[in-house]
């Protein structure tokens, strides 16, 4: 997904229509949300204390193989709201917040909408 310009008056969707480009590339990232196994991961990951989730704690969360673990694993990096790092034999994963926040922008209801 590209990232998103900022808006300073209102959400992307609120002031213009996004263009094909960008439509599906944010489509793809919610359709990885779209999936309840790798909403839980992302929520498991971004609430984890350390801010880092071993891929061990998330195995350990499901009642799913560690290879299909590893896919939705996969799936959520490709889209770029996890990043990894390993560490001995783990892998270890993070949030990337700033594509958090894009999302978070482009569904960002204006002030002027709610009034309405």
């Amino acid at each position: 997904m590209e990232p998103l310009e900022p808006l300073e008056c209102c959400a992307p969707l609120a002031r213009e229509p996004i263009d094909p480009a960008q439509a599906a590339g944010v489509a793809r990232v919610f359709k990885a949300l779209g999936d309840p196994v790798r909403l839980r991961i992302l929520s498991i990951v971004a609430s984890h204390a350390s801010g880092e989730a071993c891929v061990c704690d998330l195995t350990a969360a499901f009642d799913l193989s560690q290879p299909t673990i590893s896919h939705h694993l996969k799936v959520l990096k490709d889209v770029g709201l996890l990043t990894s790092e390993r560490r001995a034999s783990w892998m270890y994963y993070r949030v990337v917040p700033e594509r958090l926040a894009e999302l978070s922008g482009l569904l960002a209801v204006p002030a002027a909408m709610t009034e309405r």
